[in-house]
């Protein structure tokens, strides 16, 4: 069974979740305020953490901080606020997907196997894209930049792996939501922007790699002549 930290204050909502998914193979352990749910995400071994906005003591978006300065393990925030703001804080935080409340237990379902479908180490093959002097392992699921290891969340690696591994031509926004979240991207939608600045951020060090965006039609990977390896 797939072990998973649902973090939230609301233990009747907790209790209802575990029997439902545990008939999905899905094992859930529940924390019901900040502190031991940081606690909790640091000291076990969880494949996926389900994170409530509104906690208790520490709230949802400071503790994703603090697991993302430690851990990249899949993250799904749940909330209740609807804004545009909140759910662009989430991702700024770290999350790989945001579900607002209320919602039901089959989407939620739906949205953890995709996110746990994103971060799954492909066993059956490895492979090492090199490329400006950077090296992504798509099975160890880890990147390098000039030799310096480059951390990323799941979902950050997985659309840096999907734009290498299409570089030199353009992805289009929704090419590139299909494949994280298996529908199309929605005009309005600032997802894959935050993720795509994120990227940026954390390969900026080097001028040999670019993600460049092509105005209303999406992403293409560049890298520097000559720079291949």
């Amino acid at each position: 069974m797939r072990q998973v930290l649902l973090v939230d204050d609301d233990i009747d909502l907790c209790a209802l979740m575990t029997d439902f998914f545990a008939h999905h193979d899905f094992a859930i352990a529940a924390a019901h305020d900040g502190p031991r749910g940081l606690a909790r995400a640091l000291e076990g071994s969880y494949d996926l953490i389900i994170l409530d906005v509104m906690l208790p003591v520490l709230d949802g978006f400071e503790l994703l901080k603090q697991i993302r300065r430690r851990s990249s393990v899949p993250v799904i925030m749940l909330t209740a606020r609807t804004g545009q703001h909140d759910r662009i804080s989430g991702l700024n935080a770290g999350a790989d997907d945001y579900l607002p409340k209320p919602f039901g237990p089959e989407e939620l379902l739906a949205r953890m196997r995709a996110v746990l479908r994103r971060s799954r180490l492909t066993e059956t093959q490895v492979q090492t894209t090199a490329v400006g002097g950077l090296r992504v392992n798509s099975q160890t699921r880890e990147v390098w930049l000039d030799s310096q290891a480059v951390e990323l969340t799941s979902i950050e690696f997985d659309i840096l792996d999907f734009l290498v591994r299409s570089a030199g031509r353009i992805v289009s926004r929704n090419e590139l939501a299909a494949v994280l979240y298996q529908r199309e991207s929605t005009p309005y939608e600032r997802t894959l922007d935050v993720h795509i600045s994120h990227l940026r951020k954390k390969l900026e060090r080097s001028e040999r790699v670019q993600i460049r965006t092509v105005r209303g039609v999406g992403y293409l990977f560049w890298a520097s002549a000559g720079a291949a390896e």
